[in-house]
């Protein structure tokens, strides 16, 4: 007598999937800006340890300041609220708020790559992480709300 076994490999990806799709907006926001924000310190600390100069000054500044290990962190904790605010508006008023997701946050994520590049006092490998963890950043995150905003369900 032998005892077949019907499991289904698909399953488990479908399980993974559908935690993501099944919870609350603001949740998966949280979990997707923790994966980023943490992504993006790691990419910080590569680059600090490969000898990039980690001193950036903002517009007006005399003189570069370091920027703190940690910074990259908070630094996407902060924006990504104002994005998870977004997601939460977009799935209740928006007819298609997946895309219009989408659609809105690849456009400020490409105008925040003008902050690095104006950046005076900051050397231009600086200038270049700064600008690459804005796209580590929305990488990671974006993806992820936008198929939580896929499965809005009116």
């Amino acid at each position: 007598m032998s005892v077949t076994s019907s499991q289904n490999p698909g399953a488990r990806t479908e399980s993974r999937s559908s935690l993501l799709t099944t919870r609350p907006v603001w949740l998966v926001g949280l979990l997707a800006t923790l994966a980023g924000a943490v992504l993006t310190e790691a990419f910080a600390l590569l680059m600090r340890a490969a000898g990039v100069p980690m001193e950036a000054a903002s517009p007006g500044a005399k003189e570069a300041a370091e920027i703190p290990v940690g910074g990259f962190f908070g630094g996407v904790v902060f924006w990504s609220v104002l994005g998870i605010v977004l997601a939460m508006a977009l799935a209740r008023w928006a007819k298609r708020p997946a895309r219009t997701f989408i659609v809105t946050t690849v456009a400020l994520t490409f105008l925040s790559l003008a902050g690095p590049a104006v950046a005076p006092h900051t050397a231009t490998s600086t200038q270049i992480v700064l600008a690459v963890s804005h796209v580590v950043a929305a990488a990671v995150i974006i993806p992820l709300l936008a198929l939580r905003l896929s499965h809005v369900r009116r």
